[in-house]
């Protein structure tokens, strides 16, 4: 079966730099875009990149563009989300995603269990 799971996460200064790791299972990594989105606290899920399936191409939400980067290692198994620049409001609960779709009832897909990022001012 799909899986996905995500790490990487924990507390942060304002300004300061994560690394996310998601690696997938149960599927043909390599051939299969993947997306990350992130629930803030108390709010809905959100989109914010996209990496293509050989990670040349990747897009981001305004949010994040210009300070987070979507890469992958398709030999590992593994897609990464590096976070620079880093504020309070970047604080929430990142997934990855496969077959990310937004429906009329919200966003539909499989994703992980999500990590955790707190960004403190």
């Amino acid at each position: 079966q799909v899986q996905l799971v995500e790490s990487g996460g924990g507390l942060v200064q304002s300004g300061g730099s994560l690394r996310l790791s998601c690696v997938g299972s149960g599927f043909p990594f390599s051939q299969n875009h993947l997306s990350w989105l992130r629930q803030p606290p108390g709010k809905a899920l959100e989109w914010i990149a996209d990496i293509s399936y050989n990670g040349r191409g990747a897009n981001y939400a305004a949010s994040v563009k210009g300070r987070f980067t979507a890469s992958r290692d398709n030999d590992k198994n593994t897609a990464y989300l590096q976070m620079d620049n880093l504020k309070p409001e970047d604080s929430g609960v990142y997934y990855c995603a496969k077959d990310l779709r937004l429906t009329s009832t919200g966003f539909a897909g499989s994703w992980g269990p999500g990590t955790e990022v707190t960004v403190s001012s």
